[in-house]
């Protein structure tokens, strides 16, 4: 067959890149950024999704059928989400899909599977309107402003900080993070001497880190991406501003530390992933993935790796592949995965301990846990 004739019916909007499908198989639509901005993140979830799809075919798949990913790129962008959540329902006719990409095309993703009655995980997108979509919706990882508080928390009652420069990165990630941490600020102490926001391009921050320097704080919580962060931390610590820097999962990437170089030890985040676990499906996942990708593991590929293992296992228990029986074995989820245990309140929302880790000798390493299950309560509503 001729490659034309393969991808026939594919538009521009994004890239088949699962075989066709085979009548023993089970179909998971996954769409995720495999170019643009984001491509890095992007190839690194669709390896952690691909691992959990290879572990559970090599077990026998579900109920005796594979699992085949049927995978898109989405580019990071809400135009080109919303086709290909249509084109996985109706031409693909996926049983539910997960999403392995940013808060914008989640976001935009969403209200489409919801309609259609197709059940639909979020990995790390952290806009709190992902599950509200609907009933169909659910998330692994802990909405932006769950993770905001945690950082509050880990600043004022960990770190016993007060004097905060706030940088927020002006998208949804960044905005959402800091309304959480805004919200607890007080609650412990904290004192926001000054916020700053940049935009998603920006890769020189000479005027901010002029005014952090004369701000003297004593922490800087700064939302953002590796590639963001890199440049941002970087520049600080060229400047001689020397407060500690608390990021977030955006930051979770051997790749911040590539960028940073050395400016990066001490950092601090809040995130989902502890490389230094005890736990063993932790352990066995950083193995396989590492030994399958080539390089170190980063929050996204275990975040994808859990959220189609969520999906996987709640087809199992469904038995069938009647979505709505599906929804509601994904809705009663209670399954230890490499990013903690796994449960979901009625919103969708996970529920589960925040994992806070810091860069020592030029590797992200176990700082502590935060397990407040009263501060980490995502909303039911």
């Amino acid at each position: 067959m001729k490659l034309s004739a393969l991808l026939s019916g594919i538009t521009m909007s994004g890239l088949l890149l699962a075989s066709a499908a085979h009548a023993d198989s089970v179909k998971i639509g996954f769409n995720v950024p495999l170019t643009g901005f984001a491509a890095a993140d992007g190839k690194s979830a669709l390896t952690g999704a691909e691992l959990a799809v290879e572990q559970a075919n090599a077990a026998g798949g579900i109920n005796g059928q594979n699992v085949e990913l049927v995978v898109y790129d989405d580019q990071g962008s809400p135009d080109e989400a919303v086709p290909i959540a249509q084109k996985l329902i109706e031409k693909d006719q996926v049983v539910m899909a997960v999403s392995g990409s940013y808060s914008g095309s989640t976001r935009a993703a969403a209200g489409i599977f919801q309609e259609a009655s197709v059940p639909y995980i979020s990995a790390y997108a952290i806009h709190p309107d992902i599950t509200r979509a609907g009933d169909y919706v659910f998330r692994t990882s802990f909405m932006g402003e769950v993770q905001g508080r945690a950082g509050g928390y880990l600043i004022g009652e960990v770190l016993k900080k007060k004097r905060v420069d706030v940088i927020t990165l002006k998208n949804d990630f960044g905005q959402s993070l800091a309304a959480g941490f805004k919200d607890v600020a007080g609650k412990y102490g904290i004192e926001i001497v000054a916020e700053y926001e940049y935009g998603m391009k920006d890769r020189q921050f000479g005027p901010i880190v002029s005014q952090v320097k004369n701000d003297n704080p004593d922490v800087i919580y700064a939302t953002g991406y590796f590639f963001n962060a890199g440049p941002l931390i970087s520049q600080l610590r060229a400047a001689g501003v020397t407060a500690q820097v608390i990021g977030q999962e955006g930051y979770d990437s051997q790749e911040f530390i590539e960028i940073a170089g050395a400016a990066a030890e001490g950092t601090i985040i809040t995130t989902s992933l502890d490389r230094d676990s005890e736990a063993q499906v932790t352990k066995d996942f950083i193995a396989a993935f590492e030994k399958k990708a080539g390089h170190k593991v980063d929050m996204v590929a275990a975040s994808a790796h859990t959220a189609v293992n969520v999906a996987i296992e709640a087809m199992k228990k469904a038995g069938t592949t009647d979505r709505k029986a599906i929804r509601d074995a994904i809705a009663a989820t209670n399954m230890v995965a490499s990013t903690g245990t796994i449960t979901f309140n009625q919103l969708g929302e996970v529920r589960k301990d925040v994992q806070v880790q810091i860069v020592k000798d030029g590797n992200w390493h176990h700082y502590s846990v935060i397990s407040d299950p009263v501060l980490l309560a995502p909303p039911e509503k």
